[in-house]
């Protein structure tokens, strides 16, 4: 498989294994425990995202990059909200597949630049897609824990600004801008900025802030 030889290629990363499908997948984590799954979307029988869902309910989850030829706003969003921290499709080149891996074995979100738009303009159209009732309730019961200013930087961090955009939008510190974020890590319960982005979305705070 092409993936396969792109990534033991790079000295710091070896392919323990690979699957056909999705309990081969189960059976192959199990046994290896790898930092970082692959996984495509398209699989035999069940699909990818509910795979996803299943490898991140194991005693030891390993970290999901999803690696798919499909992108859709529905995808990138049931990928992420499936729990996935990465998603990439497969005509990236293979530097930044590499480079993706990397960032999700260290726990950060790796999103290619068509997820990163389709996510932020889900977040920020107000047409985009609604939640359910009881999904914006809980969303908003959970982002209401914030300061105003902590709200404010989820907002920025929904709309796709990084550190330096989020302090000149706000007119504070990048010092600042880090500060909060580590807040909302600790309040919302996430451990990365996708979280923060899709409990904003979910809550349909795509215009002012209340």
């Amino acid at each position: 498989m092409a993936v396969r030889l792109v990534l033991d290629g790079e000295s710091d990363l070896t392919v323990v294994a690979e699957a056909a499908d999705g309990e081969e997948a189960l059976v192959a984590v199990r046994e290896k425990a790898p930092d970082v799954v692959l996984i495509d979307v398209r699989m035999p029988g069940r699909d990818g995202v509910s795979w996803t869902r299943e490898l991140l309910a194991l005693d030891r989850p390993p970290r999901v990059v999803v690696l798919t030829a499909f992108d859709s706003d529905a995808l990138v969003l049931d990928a992420l909200r499936a729990g996935a921290l990465g998603f990439v499709l497969k005509h990236t080149p293979p530097d930044r597949i590499i480079d993706a891996v990397r960032t999700v074995a260290n726990g950060e979100p790796a999103l290619s630049p068509q997820a990163t738009a389709r996510l932020i303009a889900a977040a920020t159209a107000s047409g985009g897609p609604a939640a359910g009732g009881s999904v914006r309730a809980a969303a908003r019961k959970r982002l209401s824990v914030l300061t105003r200013r902590e709200l404010e930087t989820a907002r920025a961090i929904a709309d796709g600004l990084g550190n330096p955009e989020i302090a000149e939008r706000l007119g504070i510190t990048v010092a600042t801008v880090k500060a909060h974020t580590s807040s909302l890590f600790r309040k919302l319960e996430v451990d990365n900025r996708v979280r923060i982005a899709l409990l904003v979305l979910d809550a349909e705070y795509p215009g002012p802030l209340p």
